[in-house]
Order: structure tokens, then C-alpha cells, then sequence
């Protein structure tokens, strides 16, 4: 990575850790975007360049996720199959405890945010659908169209569950350090049913 492409990387990131002090402090849609920008010391058009949604000023992460998915999928080993490229990489997620796992310190009062704004509801809506229309691009380069289709949906689903399942104890109340240690076994026990279908539940 060049200096150029780093210094555009750190000024996103200042950007969109000013954005969510606010927002953590005050609601997403007591804050405008104006106030951001002059919080980070950047012009409003500058935050625009870097992030066309508000939403996503808040919601950060989802352009890293859609990256990680690619570079997953892209890079596996040869006849290493999707399913188990994906659960691998989402154990990384959770050995890192990257904040994508939802796990972290904190995550709850990012959450509550989240579930007190319409706008971010909707958006998380939307970037599910943008992971599906992702991983249907990438799968369609190996298979047919429909089959496609149909594993990107599910495996799209699967990644959401995870993170709601999380979601839901944190908002909860739980322990962060054991919704945590507990992640791991959502992950494979989720994946399993990808690999071998709920009649091996039954």
C-alpha cells in the first residue's frame, strides 16, 4: 500500500471515529454531518468523498467485510470449498476479536444506537443484501447462475445469523467476555448446518 492510499485510510478512519463519538453520545439522528466534519477538522464535502451515506459514517466496517469476503473467497486454497474458506474466516474474525464479531466491550452501547435509528435499520437491511449480491458475483465465476444464487443467499443468511445471535445476547446484557468465548461454537454449529442440513439435527 502506498503513503497515499495510507494517508486516505487514516483520514476515513479519524473521520468515522469523531462520527461515532457523536453518535454514541448524542443518537445518530441528533448529529449532521456538518458537525461531524467540523469535529474532524475536514470539510463537509471531504466527509461526503469518503463516506456518500451518513449511515455508513456509523456502519464503517461493511465495505472491510465485503473486501474480506472477496479476498477469501479469491485467495482459498485450491479445492479448498467456499463453506469452509468462510468459517475459517470468520474464526479469524473471532480469534481477533474484530469488531465485526460484535463481541467487543462496548458493542452493546454501538447496537443500541443502531436499534434507535430507523435510517441504520434499514442500512443494515441493505448491506445484507449487498454481501448477498457480492458473494452471488463471486460464486457465479465457479458455478452456474441458479446454484449461484441460491449459496449466495444462504451463506449471506448464515453471516447474519451469526452476528444476530451475538447481537441479541449483547443488547441482552450478557457478558461480552462470554458471548465471546461462546462465538466459536455458534460459528461451527452455524456452518455445519450450511455443510450437512438440518436433517442432521432432526
Amino acid at each position: 500500500m502506498g503513503l497515499r492510499e495510507q494517508k486516505k485510510q487514516a483520514t476515513r478512519r479519524q473521520i468515522s471515529n469523531v462520527a461515532t463519538g457523536l453518535f454514541l453520545v448524542r443518537g445518530f439522528d441528533k448529529v449532521t454531518v456538518a458537525e461531524i466534519a467540523d469535529a474532524a477538522g475536514v470539510s463537509k464535502m471531504t466527509v461526503f468523498n469518503y463516506f456518500p451515506r451518513k449511515e455508513d459514517l456509523f456502519l464503517d466496517r461493511h465495505a472491510d467485510r465485503l473486501d474480506d469476503l472477496e479476498r477469501t473467497i479469491r485467495t482459498r486454497a485450491p479445492g479448498e470449498p467456499v463453506v469452509a474458506a468462510l468459517r475459517r474466516y470468520h474464526h479469524e474474525l473471532h480469534e481477533a476479536r474484530h469488531p465485526l464479531t460484535g463481541t467487543r466491550p462496548g458493542s452493546a452501547q454501538f447496537l443500541r444506537v443502531v436499534h434507535a435509528s430507523p435510517a441504520l435499520l434499514n442500512r443494515t437491511l441493505e448491506q445484507s443484501r449487498e454481501i448477498a449480491e457480492k458473494l452471488r458475483t463471486l460464486l457465479a465465476e465457479e458455478t452456474d447462475p441458479l446454484d449461484a444464487e441460491l449459496m449466495a443467499n444462504l451463506l449471506a443468511a448464515t453471516i447474519d445469523s451469526i452476528y444476530e445471535y451475538t447481537a441479541k445476547r449483547m443488547l441482552a446484557g450478557d457478558d461480552p467476555d462470554e458471548v465471546h468465548r461462546d462465538q466459536a461454537a455458534v460459528i461451527d454449529r452455524a456452518f455445519d448446518l450450511v455443510e450437512h442440513g438440518t436433517g442432521s439435527r432432526e
